[in-house]
């Protein structure tokens, strides 16, 4: 009876801990945007979000994601068939290189593409030469969202790949299917669910990238700022009633990715790798 009390203390003092840690580091300084956000009332948030800046910074938040979830969505369909698939020398480096944005910091990341694409990097002169600029417009904002979100469809679909293993594919062939037909008809329907996982989680660190994006873009209001960079941008010039109002437009489509997210595991019983 003394031992089920004291695991039983010990499990309501853990508890406490956890909501008092997630209270101190989310919960309140979530409610603290919202309550700063709606202050002044209702009209006022939606006037902020009518500015130019913010509409420009939310146009072009979307617009790194529209271009960089395919790029990624693609790249990690063949990373994943190629090591998932097969056997080959090198496929342990390969997988430690997709998975290098997990442990490297954003901002080196940044700072590696003004190294090489930047005005005196490796590639600068020969991109001054053909006139193409990279560092500090929307194409070196694409390469540093890319490279921050690279890994997730690949880590996400290489277990369900090897989960399913080749007998499926072997039959189809067997059948007469080309291997677009087999890819198409029997691959893709059992890779779905893991699939639309790794481009939901692409998506999301695509839109709320901050500190490779920062790096470089040059954080132009109007011209390079995404929708985390003018947050920032915002509250540093005491404009706070705009940078709580777009926090809270970035913290709705974090919402959403979270519900999808739940939605999604419900449904296939799908967890993050990390979690497997």
């Amino acid at each position: 009876m003394h031992s089920v009390k004291h695991r039983s203390w010990i499990q309501g003092g853990l508890i406490a801990i956890a909501l008092t840690y997630l209270s101190l580091v989310l919960l309140i300084p979530f409610a603290n945007v919202i309550f700063q956000a709606f202050r002044k009332g209702v009209m006022p948030f939606l006037e902020n979000l009518t500015e130019p800046d913010f509409l420009h910074a939310l146009w072009l938040t979307f617009a790194l994601a529209v271009v960089v979830v395919p790029i990624n969505t693609v790249f990690g369909l063949c990373a994943a068939w190629a090591i998932a698939r097969h056997r080959f020398r090198g496929r342990t480096l390969l997988l430690s290189i997709i998975d290098l944005p997990f442990s490297i910091s954003p901002v080196v990341a940044g700072l590696m593409l003004v190294l090489v694409y930047g005005r005196n990097g490796w590639f600068g002169g020969w991109l001054q030469a053909v006139d193409l600029r990279i560092i500090f417009a929307f194409p070196g904002m694409v390469l540093a969202t890319a490279f921050v979100s690279l890994p997730f469809v690949a880590r996400e679909v290489i277990p369900v790949l090897e989960e399913i293993g080749t007998e499926q594919d072997e039959a189809a062939k067997t059948l007469g299917a080309n291997d677009w037909q087999t890819f198409w008809r029997v691959t893709l329907p059992n890779i779905r669910w893991g699939l639309l996982y790794g481009v939901l989680l692409t998506n999301a660190r695509a839109m709320g990238e901050f500190g490779a994006v920062a790096v470089v873009s040059g954080n132009v209001a109007g011209l390079t700022q995404s929708l985390p960079l003018f947050i920032e941008d915002a509250y540093k010039n005491y404009n706070t009633e705009s940078a709580y109002a777009a926090a809270i437009i970035l913290g709705l489509l974090a919402l959403v990715t979270l519900i999808l997210k739940e939605i999604l595991e419900r449904k296939t019983g799908i967890k993050p790798v990390g979690d497997r």
